[in-house]
């Protein structure tokens, strides 16, 4: 049976090369009968051997042209025939690779065909990868398309070693894990070199570089339907946020190949071998799971015709090859017989020298495994040092990279923050020379204001001695008087000038600075728009680092109060206190970024805390700067930790207590204006026995403390109904301990209204006993009703819109708002009745007199002017002050706080019009004169 197996495996091979096939199997019966079956196989052995190297000779040449289809299913069959690849490998070692690039790229194109349907023991990545490095660091046209190939194919080895169930075609039985190999720098370069070189795919040149090609679109097509049901199936078992960036190279994956397909079916050297597939215009949603339903297994299909037989040539071949058969057996046919004789007496010989030999071998093979074992022993010492001294050597360059680094971030971060400083100095430096320009216009007036006043002087001393030689005539007394009073009147008017100037360069500091607070409110909004952005996740920062920038933050809060104490002792210079702004916004930005970088590295509770507290240094930070920079408590809160600073007014007193204190501030305003109402009896007692008439009906209608009280009780029962209701199951305490700040709120707004009301007794008392201004009543009226408004406020906060004793309190709000409204009404027109009474008498002046006295009633207008000028700065800073210590948040919303007086209230009741005066000017002065 083997005989005959050997015949037809020979009569085959002959039917192949095209010979006489009678002729053949003459010398093939000769053969056998002469040499036996043994040697027999052994020739089907060489011919098929020697058929797999002419291939391998024929295939991997340096003529740039594609590898036929032939010699590429000959060395194939080769390896599955000989079960590995040992002929190929044998002769690829003498392959001169590294001295022609196209050779090793026809190398790489016959490795690749092998690897995909050769024998699966076809592996060796060893000279694979030794010729991608020898030709990577060499420039030729074909060197760089050379070591991507190399490097391709070493990532497939080791792709398909490290999967086992994946076989090296890209077919698999069982389910397992998928890897994709990145291609697309290798395709890219392929593609880029033949643009460079304006080469077609119809030529044999742009083919042999076009065809590896068609193996790597298989490959592709089937990697992309596998990872495609890889990440379905990851999706369907893992959270879809640790998928991100699984989902995200996928999409760039996806666009690469797409293009990578568009630009491979344009040309014609792939349409006639392959059909490539049509991927979607989008890829596959990995979030809806009934999307791999629609999804399309790409399938790349190979044309039945492949055009690169050549019949001629291998006619041609084949027929030489049979006729140096023919010979070569003609010619050892006689030598057989001579052979044959020869060998049988040399086997008895033989046999003599075998049985000594045999005791030598075994001599030999003892020394042999010794020595193996030695060898094994020293190898493994070598391999020992050669890791050690790689792992040395690694771990020294990664020092050495970390180093240059770690310099090369540390100048980089340097130079930035000297490009920040320049900026900010060149930023500071013109609107100081801007300062400086308007400085300088508002000297020269000065200058020319003190020169007019020197001239003024000048004159008013020449008025004098005209005064001294006019005294004898009494005609003139009136005309120096006159004169006189016009000095003065341009005296006041310089004054008042010179304060406008003032106060405009004072202004224009003033502006410069508002606009430097508002960049850095810009600045520390931009920290906190970071604190919450999702991009921001990746930025970490360490403990050391916040603590350090924590510390410069604060030296600069210490040198910003320095600067801002220097302004307000000279506010014609705000230079300093500009560049402090600028500064302390830069570093708490710096500090809350890093502190919310710290957070994403720490543990998930301290984290929330500290993340909290960077939002809330914010809030402080622009709470500071919408006060116009009154530093002087926020400051002293924010020195001593950042993390203790943060906490809100109030902290220092007990939760548990809250509830306590605020029934004792109710019961405590509630007994004031009790004691309130009757002191206001008793004072109205004793107005009735000393005044009468009109004053007497003025004073009776201040009584109003009582309505202030039906406020305070409605207040006090609304906000117990509300604690029932709020608090659940839970205690008394424990609802304003959850709800401080609502508490805090309604404490301040009962201290107001219990405030107001004992202010306005002292009023009244001073007004009865005529101790006291009418427009004391006007100012606590107002601030009553302020109190009133805010006390409703807190209490709606947490009260039902349905409540009834919601609506009791309001009518008792609306009471007292009217009863304030009697009361500035009532003192207005009492006011103006006592001063009807009082009207002036001018029947016993003269001429001259009465322009005497309305002289000084211009000077005395233009005084109180002035000084009601500056009495509105005051009020301003004093309201500001007032804010500041009270903690109100000016722009905060109402739900996050009740202390503060919401400015959308309607208005109870009207302020009184301001009665202005005529101003005076030198054209009317000289005109009356």
């Amino acid at each position: 049976m083997v005989i005959l197996a050997a015949i037809i495996y020979w009569l085959l091979i002959c039917a192949s090369l095209h010979c006489d096939v009678y002729y053949l199997i003459f010398q093939t019966v000769i053969f056998i009968y002469i040499t036996g079956e043994h040697h027999l196989l052994s020739l089907i052995n060489n011919v098929s051997s020697g058929l797999q190297l002419q291939s391998i000779t024929k295939s991997i040449t340096n003529v740039e042209a594609p590898i036929k289809e032939k010699y590429g299913r000959n060395i194939i069959l080769g390896t599955h025939k000989e079960g590995g690849a040992v002929t190929f490998w044998s002769h690829a070692v003498s392959l001169p690779l590294s001295s022609n690039a196209i050779l090793s790229w026809k190398f790489c194109h016959v490795v690749h065909k092998l690897l995909r349907d050769g024998h699966p023991n076809v592996s060796h990545t060893a000279s694979i990868r030794q010729m991608g490095t020898l030709w990577g660091n060499l420039h030729d046209r074909y060197g760089h398309i050379v070591a991507l190939y190399a490097k391709l194919l070493c990532i497939k080895i080791d792709f398909h070693l490290k999967v086992s169930l994946m076989f090296p075609s890209l077919t698999y039985e069982r389910d397992g894990s998928v890897c994709i190999i990145n291609m697309s720098f290798f395709l890219n370069a392929v593609f880029r070199q033949m643009e460079c070189s304006s080469t077609s795919s119809t030529t044999p040149v742009g083919q042999c570089r076009l065809a590896p090609l068609v193996l790597v679109i298989q490959d592709c097509g089937l990697l992309y339907h596998f990872l495609v049901k890889l990440l379905f199936k990851l999706h369907s078992r893992i959270p879809v946020d640790a998928l991100l960036g699984h989902r995200e190279r996928f999409r760039e994956q996806f666009n690469s190949l797409t293009q990578f397909f568009e630009r491979a079916r344009g040309m014609e050297f792939f349409k006639s071998i392959i059909q490539i597939p049509d991927l979607p215009d989008e890829p596959p949603n990995f979030l809806r799971a009934a999307s791999l339903a629609d999804h399309v297994k790409p399938m790349v299909v190979q044309n039945e015709t492949f055009p690169d037989y050549d019949e001629t040539d291998t006619q041609l071949d084949f027929e030489t090859e049979a006729d140096t058969l023919r010979k070569e057996l003609e010619v050892v046919k006689p030598e057989l017989e001579l052979i044959k004789v020869e060998a049988q007496r040399a086997v008895v010989q033989l046999k003599s020298q075998v049985n000594k030999l045999e005791s030598e071998l075994e001599d030999q093979r003892t020394h042999k495994q010794m020595a193996l074992v030695e060898n094994e022993r020293l190898r493994m010492e070598v391999e020992n040092l050669r890791a050690q001294t790689a792992v040395a050597a690694s771990i020294q360059a990664t020092v050495e990279d970390a180093v240059l680094e770690n310099k090369v971030s540390s100048f980089v971060i340097d130079k930035l923050k000297m490009v920040k400083c320049l900026c900010h100095m060149v930023i500071v430096t013109v609107n100081g020379h801007d300062l400086l320009c308007q400085n300088a216009e508002m000297v020269k007036q000065l200058s020319s204001t003190q020169q007019a006043q020197e001239e003024l002087l000048t004159y008013k001393q020449q008025m004098a001695v005209e005064v001294e030689q006019l005294r004898q005539d009494n005609s003139s007394k009136v005309t120096l008087h006159s004169f006189m009073v016009s000095i003065s009147v341009f005296s006041v008017q310089l004054s008042l000038d010179s304060g406008l100037l003032q106060q405009k360069l004072q202004d224009e500091q003033f502006s410069l600075l508002q606009c430097a607070v508002v960049e850095a409110e810009g600045i520390v909004l931009d920290a906190v728009a970071k604190v919450d952005d999702p991009l921001h996740v990746r930025c970490i920062s360490t403990p050391d680092y916040l603590i350090n920038r924590a510390e410069l933050t604060l030296a600069s809060i210490d040198k910003m109060q320095q600067s801002q104490a220097a302004y307000l002792r000279n506010m014609d210079d705000a230079s300093g206190l500009l560049r402090s702004v600028t500064q302390f916004s830069h570093l708490i930005a710096d500090t809350i970024v890093n502190g919310a970088g710290t957070a994403h590295s720490a543990p998930t509770d301290q984290a929330d805390r500290l993340t909290d507290n960077c939002r809330d240094c914010a809030t402080h930070c622009l709470h500071i700067f919408r006060l116009d920079l009154c530093l002087c408590d926020v400051i002293s809160d924010l020195s001593p930790g950042l993390l203790q600073d943060l906490l809100p007014r109030g902290a220092d007193v007990r939760k548990e207590e809250l509830a306590e204190m605020v029934d004792k501030e109710m019961a405590a305003t509630s007994t004031a204006i009790e004691d309130a109402v009757l002191r206001m009896d008793e004072i109205l007692s004793q107005a009735r026995r000393d005044s009468s008439g009109v004053k007497l009906e003025v004073n009776q209608k201040l009584v109003w403390d009582i309505a202030i009280h039906m406020l305070v009780t409605a207040a006090t029962d609304l906000q117990r109904d509300i604690v029932d209701n709020g608090r659940g199951a839970g205690s008394v305490k424990d609802f304003y301990a959850k709800n401080s700040r609502w508490t805090e709120g309604l404490i301040s707004a009962s201290k107001a209204v219990g405030w107001g009301a004992t202010q306005m007794l002292e009023s009244a008392d001073k007004v009865v006993t005529d101790r006291g201004k009418y427009e004391e009543l006007i100012v606590c009226s107002h601030e009553i009703a302020a109190s009133t408004a805010q006390l409703v406020a807190a209490s709606k906060v947490k009260a039902d819109r349905g409540n009834k004793k919601l609506q009791t309190l309001q009518q008792a709000s609306r009471h007292v708002n009217d009863m304030a409204a009697v009361v500035v009404s009532s003192t207005k027109s009492g006011q103006m009745q006592i001063e009807n009474k009082n009207s002036m008498d001018f029947s016993g002046l003269s001429l001259i007199k009465l322009k005497t006295e309305e002289m000084d009633s211009q000077v005395k207008v233009l005084e109180l002017e002035k000084q009601l000028v500056n009495e509105r700065i005051r009020l301003g800073e004093l309201r500001k002050k007032h804010y500041e210590m009270g903690g109100i948040p000016m722009d905060s919303p109402p739900g996050n706080t009740v202390n503060s007086f919401d400015s959308s209230l309607p208005t109870v009741f009207p302020d009184p019009p301001n009665m202005e005066l005529p101003s005076l000017d030198h054209h009317q002065l000289m005109a009356g004169s």
